[in-house]
């Protein structure tokens, strides 16, 4: 049993998908295993779980982060319903820095991603009633919690919805990221 992993455009960030052994009662998949992330050089995330719950479709959270020395990785999947996620690589010295990718997460294609250390990450849900699970490699450190706008022109995301979403005070109104080199 394996799970398959595909690379973004991003380095260090995957689209993993778990490889289905059907018969006639459905289906069994692995959705996770730290052997198989540490063998591709990633953090297994298994400090942490969370559950995101969304009651509207259009709401968007993020986009988060936890800064060093408490970064964290993250594998995210939808259980329920279906988001637009996004990561962008903030690391400085990679060749991707400032660049995002979006993927569609659903209950239905069972995807998740893995979001490396030095990643914000946020996600915009298509449906009313969308759960969001995360695994961390990590613990939450408050201190080193931080964000960039959803909407920031240095990053220009394209989103599902610009309008009519649904988020909070803090998501909205983090500054414009202007480091150098953007």
């Amino acid at each position: 049993m394996a799970i398959i992993f595909r690379e973004t455009k991003l380095a260090g960030a995957y689209v993993v998908e778990p490889e289905r052994f059907e018969d006639p009662r459905g289906f069994f998949a692995r959705t996770y295993s730290g052997r198989e992330f540490e063998a591709r050089g990633l953090k297994p995330c298994a400090a942490d779980c969370n559950l995101s719950f969304n009651a509207r479709r259009h709401t968007v959270r993020g986009m988060h982060f936890q800064a060093a020395p408490h970064a964290q990785a993250k594998l995210v999947r939808c259980t329920a319903g279906a988001v637009y996620d996004v990561v962008i690589d903030l690391r400085p010295r990679s060749e991707t820095f400032g660049e995002w990718v979006g993927i569609e997460l659903s209950a239905e294609n069972r995807l998740a991603l893995y979001v490396p250390e030095g990643f914000a990450h946020g996600f915009q849900t298509l449906a009313d009633g969308a759960e969001v699970f995360y695994q961390m490699s990590g613990y939450y450190v408050p201190e080193s919690a931080g964000g960039v706008r959803w909407d920031d022109p240095a990053f220009r995301i394209e989103w599902p919805a610009t309008s009519g979403i649904t988020i909070n005070e803090r998501d909205r109104t983090y500054p414009d990221f202007r480091p150098a080199g953007l």
